[in-house]
């Protein structure tokens, strides 16, 4: 019997987008199980980010869309290493703005970069509602 080939990714998912669905499908593509681990606001207050969204919605969401096997939450940097090892993940995965940065994976399992859906980010979007609602940016 073949071993189900297990992808992990990392991600805020605030104000989730068609830029997050299209990289989920893709990553799904991927192998045959797709563990998605979301930012927990605590962490994300570490990371100077604020989410419109808080953790437990985030979480509820991702769960809930069909190319997405488990949600577990990330807490800090340094858990990648340990999730990769306590999930068997074959494929660590991220969108290629952040080409290279987890390279030391290499040692745990496939890493790959990619692509990510053009003109359109979360940070574009909480611009432009910060526009509409006449909120500066500084």
């Amino acid at each position: 019997m073949k071993k189900e080939k297990i992808v992990l990714t990392y991600g805020t998912f605030d104000m989730f987008h068609i830029g997050h669905l299209n990289l989920l499908n893709r990553l799904k593509r991927l192998g045959d199980k797709l563990i998605v681990a979301v930012s927990t606001d605590e962490f994300n207050s570490i990371k100077g980010k604020k989410t419109l969204i808080p953790f437990e919605q985030r979480a509820l969401i991702v769960q809930n869309i069909k190319c997405v096997d488990m949600v577990i939450s990330e807490k800090k940097w340094e858990q990648k290493i340990d999730d990769i090892k306590k999930y068997n993940v074959d494929i660590f995965a991220m969108g290629d703005d952040w080409q290279g940065k987890f390279d030391f994976l290499k040692d745990y399992c496939e890493v790959i970069y990619l692509p990510r859906t053009q003109n359109i980010s979360t940070t574009e979007l909480k611009k432009e509602l910060n526009k509409y609602l006449g909120i500066s940016d500084e």
